[in-house]
């Protein structure tokens, strides 16, 4: 099974085009987001990524783990605001009794 915060991960670089600005961005040395792609890789069995001196392409498999990666982020984002609407009491059942 793929990690979910690997894909994640993954979906970040597809987004920023290298593995270096992925790192700055969420405050990651180079090397562990490489590793962990590394190990996403492992996980799916085959390259998501051709390196470049100057950046990252995606292979055809990588563009669709990055589509995907890009729903699961939608779905996780509708799903933490579904609950803060309730911890907020903007939604759910009101019982009085």
């Amino acid at each position: 099974m793929l990690d979910v915060r690997r894909i994640l991960l993954f979906t970040e670089v597809a987004r920023r085009g290298s593995v270096t600005a992925t790192a700055r961005a969420l405050n990651y040395t180079p090397s562990a987001v490489s590793q962990q792609i590394s190990r996403l890789e492992t996980e799916a069995g085959q390259p998501l990524l051709e390196r470049h001196a100057r950046g990252v392409t995606l292979t055809d498999a990588g563009r669709a783990l990055a589509e995907r990666g890009q729903r699961i982020e939608r779905e996780l984002q509708a799903a933490d605001n579904e609950l803060a609407d309730y911890a907020g009491l903007r939604a759910g059942t009101l019982r009085i009794g």
